[in-house]
This record gives C-alpha cells, sequence and structure tokens, in this order.
C-alpha cells in the first residue's frame, strides 16, 4: 500500500540548516524569515539580514531556529556596545540602528491594531529620545553562586541562568557605578547567597534605583529573612565609597517564586526613598514603588496624555491603574479635581505622600480594583470628563470598559505597554461607540523590544 503524505508538512524540520532572508520582527524582538509560507523566528536578527540558522523546535505554524551565521547584513545593522548582548535576556534590539528600532515599533503598533484589533487607525511616528543610552532609573540583580564565585547580573535569556555582568549601557551611570562597588563589597563581606531551588540562603536581589533630576542613587538587598547581621556594615562601607548614595534598605521577601519584593523595609543607612522631579511635580520612590523606568521619556508620555486630556481648568479626571499618583498628580495642575484609582495600596500610600510633598488639594487616591470602585463612585453621582486607564500587560477588563464607555467621557486615553491587548480593547471599545482617531508610540523602552502607546478615543 501507497504511504500517504501528511497534509501540511512543514518544510522544515529540527536539526536543518536553512537559509533565509528577515523580513520582520515578531512581538518578542527575534526576526521572522519565512521558508514558502511558513514562519521561521530567529532570534539576535534584524529586517534585510540574510542569514543561515539552525531549526531547534517546531509548532504548527512556526519553526524557531538559532543563528549560525549572516550571510549579508541589513543596512539597519549597527556593532553592539554591549558585551552581554547576545546572552543577556534584557535587550533585543541593540544590534539595530535607532531610527530603525523606532520605525519597527510604529510597524508592530500598527500590525496589531489592524490583525487583532480590524483597526485602520493612524499611527504616529514613536516619539523617540535624542540619546537612547543610560536612561534606566531602576535595576533588579538577582545573584547566585558559580562554584565559590559571586554571580551578579540579569538572567540568561530564556533562563534563570545569570549573566555575570560587568556593564550595562542603558543603566544610569550611578546604577552602573554604584552596581560595581556593591558587588564587590558583597563580595568582600562573604554574605550568603539565595538558592531559589532549595530555598536557602539569605540575600536574594540587588535592587538599585536612581534619579535623574537629583543625580542620588538608593539600594535596595531582598534578603530571605530579617536577620543580616552583615547589613548595617555593607551600608557603611557603600556610603563611603559611593557620594551620591541617598540611602540602603534591606526588603524581605521569604516568599518562594519570582516576585521580587517582600511587604516589609528596614532602613540600613540614610533615607528609604528617592525624590525625582518631572516638569515641576517632585515624586517619591520608595523601594518597591511603581514608577516609570525612563525618567526623560516619562516627560515626554505626561505631556502627550495631558494634550490629549486638552484641560480647561473644570474637569473631572478619573486615573485608573494610577501607581504612585504620577500622572493623577501631573494632570491636577489643569483640573478642577482628579480622582486616582489603584489596586496595591503601598502605591496609593505613595501617590497620598506625594500630594502632600506637592501641596496639591484637588487629587484623591483610593485603594481597590478600578473595576469595583469606579462603578461605586459612578452610582454616587461622580461625572467623569477624562477618563485615563494605564493598566498591566493584560490589559482592562470588560467590565471596567463597560463602566467607562456607560459613564460617557468626553475624553478616553488608553496608555498602553502592549499592542496586542491594546488592539483588543479598542475593538471591544469600538462596538461601545468611543473609536480611536490616532496612536501615538513613545519609545520608553530604547534597544527593547517593547513600546508604550497612547490613544484618544471620545464617543
Amino acid at each position: 500500500m501507497k504511504k500517504k503524505t501528511p497534509k501540511n508538512k512543514p518544510p522544515v524540520s529540527p536539526g536543518q540548516t536553512i537559509e533565509l532572508e528577515i523580513t520582520d520582527l515578531n512581538h518578542a524582538g527575534e526576526g521572522v524569515g519565512r521558508v514558502g509560507d511558513f514562519a521561521v523566528f530567529v532570534p539576535l536578527t534584524a529586517p534585510g539580514d540574510k542569514v543561515r540558522a539552525k531549526v531547534i523546535s517546531m509548532q504548527k505554524s512556526y519553526a524557531r531556529a538559532l543563528l549560525e551565521s549572516i550571510l549579508a547584513p541589513s543596512p539597519g545593522r549597527v556593532e553592539v556596545p554591549c558585551s552581554h548582548f547576545e546572552h543577556c535576556g534584557g535587550c533585543r534590539l541593540q544590534h539595530l540602528e535607532y531610527g530603525e528600532q523606532l520605525r519597527l515599533k510604529r510597524e508592530l503598533v500598527a500590525q496589531n491594531l489592524r490583525r487583532l484589533g480590524g483597526l485602520e487607525i493612524n499611527v504616529l511616528p514613536v516619539l523617540g529620545m535624542a540619546e537612547p543610552w543610560h536612561y534606566r532609573n531602576k535595576a533588579q540583580f538577582p545573584l547566585g553562586m558559580k562554584g565559590k564565585e559571586l554571580q551578579v547580573g540579569f538572567f540568561r535569556r530564556g533562563t534563570h541562568q545569570i549573566v555575570n555582568l560587568q556593564n550595562c549601557p542603558i543603566q544610569h551611570h550611578l546604577i552602573d557605578e554604584t552596581f560595581k562597588i556593591a558587588r564587590d563589597l558583597l563580595g568582600e563581606l562573604g554574605v550568603s547567597i539565595y538558592d531559589e531551588k532549595t530555598h536557602r540562603g539569605l540575600l536574594r536581589h540587588l535592587v538599585i534605583r536612581a534619579s535623574h533630576s537629583a543625580e542620588q542613587a538608593l539600594v535596595i538587598l531582598v534578603t530571605n529573612g530579617s536577620d543580616f547581621p552583615q547589613g548595617r556594615i555593607f551600608a557603611e562601607a557603600l556610603s563611603s565609597r559611593v557620594a551620591a548614595l541617598a540611602g540602603v534598605v534591606q526588603n524581605i521577601n521569604t516568599r518562594r517564586g519570582n516576585v521580587v519584593f517582600g511587604i516589609e523595609n528596614k532602613t540600613l543607612w540614610g533615607n528609604p526613598y528617592l525624590i525625582e522631579k518631572l516638569d515641576g511635580i517632585s515624586y517619591l520612590v520608595s523601594p518597591g514603588s511603581f514608577f516609570q523606568i525612563n525618567s526623560p521619556q516619562a516627560e515626554v508620555l505626561f505631556r502627550q496624555v495631558e494634550k490629549y486630556a486638552a484641560l480647561t481648568g473644570s474637569e473631572t479626571v478619573f486615573d485608573l491603574y494610577c501607581g504612585t499618583g504620577t500622572i493623577a498628580l501631573y494632570l491636577s495642575r489643569k483640573a478642577e479635581k482628579v480622582v486616582g484609582i489603584e489596586s496595591f495600596s503601598p502605591a496609593v500610600d505613595d501617590a497620598r505622600k506625594n500630594a502632600r510633598l506637592n501641596e496639591i488639594t484637588n487629587a484623591e487616591f483610593f485603594a481597590g480594583p478600578a473595576e469595583e470602585l469606579f462603578p461605586r463612585f459612578l452610582e454616587q453621582g461622580y461625572s467623569p470628563d477624562v477618563v485615563i486607564v494605564d493598566p498591566p500587560r493584560k490589559g482592562c477588563t470588560e467590565k471596567l470598559l463597560s463602566a467607562i464607555t456607560g459613564a460617557k467621557p468626553r475624553r478616553f486615553i488608553y496608555v498602553s505597554c502592549n499592542p496586542s491587548t491594546l488592539a483588543r480593547d479598542l475593538r471591544y471599545l469600538q462596538e461601545k461607540g468611543y473609536t480611536a482617531s490616532e496612536a501615538q508610540p513613545v519609545d520608553m523602552f530604547p534597544h527593547t523590544n517593547h513600546v508604550e502607546t497612547i490613544c484618544l478615543l471620545t464617543p
């Protein structure tokens, strides 16, 4: 009997070496090439590259391959300044010229809106940085041991193996400088290092935050327990070696899992916070605060939100998923009243402190899920003129979106860090009678595959 050929058999197989042209990037920043109509994802490649790659895994509609050699480089490819680029799980796009990164991010937003949302929205050019390096104001470094050698850095791409870091060109210079001194001190003191497999050992993470405006650094040591006899010794020694040190804090996290921070903090030296100033508003940034990772671009984003809000001084504004009140307080200067809602109660505490710090009296903050609290405010008679949402990557719930459209605000501003869930939510909102005329991407994360997008929706 003649053997039947399987229908739709993929044109490649694991272990096969193939040559292909990279034509696109996927959402993870991997190059996309095609064998016929079959997609092959190849990390560390750029649109326009002609490459040789080895297939390592298969799915129904695509394969993954590892780059073996570049046969002809893309015109957009550049030399990478970071020695850890090929291994580190952080940046995905350092090998692309910055203007090409911005072009591809704009296309990523447009593709998601078109393919996932069925929407033809004018996507404006991405608002990028004049100097897209040394911008990150926070770094979380996991720690581990390799034999008797302390390892401090970032996780290797797709693993929990630590890339022992020497420097990082996207971190604020104070983070880079403080990191090296802190790492050497921890090695000298012989602090017990946490093992996530056995849940034993003391020191889990070294976290460093920096203020662009104050030029100060805050160091947080995350420990698996409260007993830390070497903590104050470390803090005193670090303060003598880092002139710009604002404080050293111990954060206690005894839980298993990948969540970095626990709830309890102990101040070991100095202040347990930083002050960052954006366009005249001061923000208190505590160890676990959510704060935009790129301070210069946060100002760009806030100005765009303010532009879309078009405030005249008589409006009631609701800021949902408000975090530490960054956008709410920024807009309070031109609104009659601002109400912020955030589910993480420590962030709400910070938002209230930030209001007092700036002597802002027309902003109130409430802790709880937005989809529960916002409808209650409507029941109490609140009538929002402007609603802003800045949700996590999973986007908004239908319950919340339905409540917002039912409230009929004149302007609805959606700030998104995930183009795919943005497309999904915009499609739902269009069905409910709200239309986005344009999308304004902002490059908050140069050299990575992430992009922030702001949309103004009106009835």
